[in-house]
């Protein structure tokens, strides 16, 4: 008798939580990195650091990234959260209740880029900083990046941290 409440419980409280939530958790560590480094790096949510560096982000939670160095063009990067590629597997494992538990709380979720790495413009050089793979191999450049995820990030964040130009003429 006492095995089955064992059981039981277990069911439940697997049943309750999303695997991803007791897997992954609600929070990332999250590396950045600069060519050159020392740059400084500064959070939406207002942790610091200096290039490279690692701090602690919600998955949940788009963001925005200020870099700076003196000598270099200041430049910031939108972060996207998005679902990771194990959300469904999650579903059919933990179920519908699993889902939402970790759609809910984001931690079924990824940030976009993951690493960070950012190829900094020397000032007035007129070239534009570049996003870097994890290898160091050009991506895009920032710019291209934050175009593709702006207004998506523009909806969590708010449209002037996003970069939306709101005097341009709507569609």
């Amino acid at each position: 008798m006492k095995f089955k409440l064992i059981a039981l419980a277990m069911l439940a409280g697997a049943s309750l939580s999303g695997c991803a939530t007791v897997i992954n958790g609600t929070n990332v560590d999250y590396a950045t990195d600069t060519d050159p480094t020392g740059a400084d790096v500064v959070f939406l949510n207002g942790l610091k650091c200096t290039s490279p560096c690692t701090v602690e982000l919600r998955r949940g939670s788009d963001t925005r990234v200020d870099i700076s160095k003196p000598g270099f063009e200041p430049v910031y990067v939108l972060l996207q959260s998005r679902l990771a590629g194990s959300t469904f597997g999650n579903i059919i494992a933990g179920g519908i209740i699993g889902g939402v538990v970790d759609g809910g709380n984001g931690a079924s979720n990824t940030l976009f880029p993951r690493p960070l790495m950012v190829r900094l413009a020397p000032a007035g050089s007129g070239n534009a900083a570049m996003l870097l793979d994890k290898d160091g191999k050009e991506l895009m450049t920032v710019e291209e990046h934050n175009e593709k995820v702006r207004a998506d990030v523009a909806k969590t964040i708010g449209n002037t941290l996003a970069g939306v130009d709101q005097t341009a003429p709507s569609n």
